[in-house]
Order: structure tokens, then sequence, then C-alpha cells
């Protein structure tokens, strides 16, 4: 699943060609904001046919964090 996610980052980020690992901070490795990962939110939940509220958005710092809340939500790639 991180390669279906780092290819969806990389899109809605502009950050191709970047080395993107779970230890990935949205903030300081990628200069995300929030408007960021509301879209990068938006991608995710069509992609994989979850909804993610709005307050969860504060728990996505790394990649990795992401990924732990997909598989947690019983999402497979």
């Amino acid at each position: 699943m991180l390669e279906k996610l780092v290819a969806i980052i990389e899109e809605k980020l502009n950050v191709e060609g970047m080395e993107i690992t779970e230890a990935t901070s949205f903030q300081d490795d990628l200069d995300a904001d929030s408007l960021d990962l509301f879209e990068l939110t938006m991608a995710l939940e069509e992609e994989f046919g979850v909804e993610i509220p709005s307050e969860e958005l504060s728990s996505f710092t790394t990649v990795g964090s992401v990924l732990t809340y997909l598989e947690e939500k019983g999402v497979q790639a």
C-alpha cells in the first residue's frame, strides 16, 4: 500500500522525484500545509473508499501515520 500512497502524495503535493518513506514528515519534509493535507485526504478517500473525518487530519504527521490510519480502518491495497 505504501507505493500507492506515495504515488498519491507525489501527485497531490507536487513532490515527484523526492524519496518518500514512512518516516517522511508532511510538514517538515514536504512543506505541506493544512490545505495540502485536506486535498490529500480527499484523494485518499476516493482511492481507498474510506471516509476520513476532518478532525483526523491533525494526526497525519508522517506518511507512516497515514498508513497506520488506513490499516486500522481495514483498507487493503
